[in-house]
C-alpha cells in the first residue's frame, strides 16, 4: 500500500503541488464517488480517471488579468500523452484516430495565460471525447461566456468534467470511454453564487443549466466541497447567462 502510495504522489510534479490549492475554493479539491489522481498544471489541475483515461474534472481559478493575458496569447499546441500518468493507465492519440470523435479540451486552451500553461491544456488526461459540432457550437459558447464572466466579476474558479448518464462506448485500443454529456460548474464568489450548465454529447446537441445537487447525483463529483452552503445554488443567474 505505501508503494502504490508513493507511486501516485509521484505522478504530481513536486513544484506544483502548492500551487494546486489556489485552484480550489476554500483550498478544497473537488471530490469524486470514484478514485482520481491528482495532476497539477500551471493553470490549472485535474483529477484524472484511469478507469475512464480521462479526466473526471478539470479546475480553473480564472482571474480578469488572467484572461486578458490568454486573449493576447498567440499560437497553439498539439495534443500529447501525459507521461506522468503510467502507460496502462493513460491514453493515446491513437485513441482518437478515426474515432468520429474531436478531442474536447476540458480546461479550454483560450483560458491559458502563457505558453507553457497552453501546452499543459493540450494532455490528453485533460481531453475527452466530444462531438464537433458540440465542441466548436454551443461548447465554445459557453467557454467564451465563462471568460467574459471572469473578465466582470474580476475571479471565478470552474471545474468541468464529463457525465456518464447513457451509454455511448469507448473509442481506441485503451478503451477511452465516450461521455454522454460535458458540464461546467461556475463559482462566482463575488456573487455569492454557483452554477451549473450541461450539454449533450449526441444529437440533438442541447444545454441546460441544473442544479448543484443533481450534477452530484449524476456524476458523483462535489465541484465545490470548499464553498459555502449558502453560497451553492444559482442566485445571481449566472447559468442563464453562460447559456446565451
Amino acid at each position: 500500500m505505501q508503494r502504490l502510495l508513493a507511486a501516485a504522489l509521484l505522478l504530481v510534479p513536486l513544484a506544483a503541488r502548492a500551487d494546486c490549492l489556489d485552484q480550489f475554493p476554500g483550498k478544497r479539491a473537488p471530490t469524486a464517488s470514484t478514485a482520481v489522481t491528482l495532476l497539477c498544471s500551471t493553470s490549472f489541475a485535474t483529477g484524472y480517471s484511469a478507469p475512464t483515461r480521462e479526466p473526471a474534472w478539470s479546475v480553473e481559478h480564472l482571474t480578469e488579468e488572467g484572461v486578458a493575458a490568454a486573449e493576447r496569447l498567440q499560437g497553439r499546441a498539439t495534443f500529447h500523452e501525459d507521461l506522468r500518468i503510467p502507460a496502462n493507465e493513460r491514453s493515446q492519440l491513437l485513441d482518437y484516430r478515426r474515432s468520429g470523435w474531436t478531442r474536447g479540451h476540458m480546461a479550454p486552451s483560450g483560458d491559458a495565460p502563457t505558453h507553457d500553461a497552453r501546452v499543459e491544456t493540450f494532455a490528453l488526461s485533460n481531453i475527452v471525447p466530444q462531438a464537433s459540432k458540440l465542441n466548436s457550437g454551443h461548447w465554445n459558447q459557453i467557454e467564451q461566456n465563462v471568460r467574459h464572466l471572469a473578465e466582470r466579476e474580476g475571479e471565478i474558479y470552474v471545474v468541468t468534467g464529463p457525465a456518464f448518464r447513457e451509454p455511448l462506448g469507448t473509442i481506441g485500443p485503451d478503451h477511452v470511454r465516450v461521455p454522454s454529456s460535458v458540464w461546467k460548474a461556475v463559482y462566482a464568489p463575488s456573487l455569492a453564487s454557483v452554477a451549473v450548465v450541461v450539454c449533450k454529447n449526441s444529437a440533438p446537441y442541447s444545454c441546460n443549466a441544473v442544479g448543484l445537487a443533481s450534477l452530484q447525483r449524476v456524476t458523483g463529483v462535489d465541484p465545490f466541497p470548499g464553498v459555502h452552503s449558502d453560497e451553492r445554488a444559482d442566485k445571481a443567474g449566472v447559468g442563464r447567462m453562460l447559456l446565451r
